[in-house]
């Protein structure tokens, strides 16, 4: 029986390290492994995805918590399976729970749920607070690039004749910049023909 161990942070900025530290006192023989990819979806991570190729017959996935791992139902739910389906089981520190277990198995389930309600009301609530950002006229995205004044000296020059080309090197933005500017009014109309 072989135990991996998996840590995971969702930017390059944080650090295992806590997690590493608990896995490898519970268990200093296991195969550790760690990557800095978004929790959000199982899609993109290498690390796991290559561990779960890797188990076999009796072998365990330990991971430190449960959003370690997954961060919603469906994805939980496939990585139980597939590793059942190899023979495998999972266990998770902090909330002691091991899936070679019926309860277990059952109390990973309502702590997916859950999970995944948490992430659900964090998402409502981004929405909620951009909503009422946009309705106090709070500018969202990046700012542009360019101001007002230069927007108009792109319009007034490119109906003088000036192509998106020479505007984008002139004023030193890239060209998709520039054909927007010219969008915003009737005066870029004869360019973006």
């Amino acid at each position: 029986m072989t135990i991996f161990t998996y840590s995971r942070v969702s930017t390059l900025d944080q650090n295992t390290k806590m997690q590493v530290e608990a896995l490898k006192v519970a268990y200093p023989d296991a195969v550790h492994r760690q990557e800095k990819k978004s929790g959000t979806t199982t899609r993109g991570r290498e690390v796991l995805n290559l561990l779960s190729d890797m188990i076999n017959q009796g072998d365990k996935l330990v991971v430190w918590k449960l959003d370690r791992l997954a961060r919603n139902t469906g994805d939980l739910c496939k990585i139980v399976d597939h590793l059942e389906s190899r023979g495998a089981s999972l266990e998770i520190l902090d909330q002691k729970i091991d899936t070679s277990t019926a309860t277990g198995k059952a109390f990973l389930q309502m702590l997916g749920v859950f999970a995944e309600f948490e992430t659900n009301l964090r998402k409502e609530r981004q929405l909620a607070g951009i909503a009422v950002a946009k309705a106090n006229g709070k500018h969202l995205g990046r700012r542009s690039s360019l101001t007002g004044d230069q927007k108009q000296e792109i319009q007034v020059k490119n109906k003088a004749g000036m192509n998106p080309t020479t505007l984008s090197k002139e004023y030193g933005v890239s060209r998709g910049t520039i054909y927007n500017v010219l969008k915003e009014t009737a005066y870029g109309s004869r360019c973006l023909i």
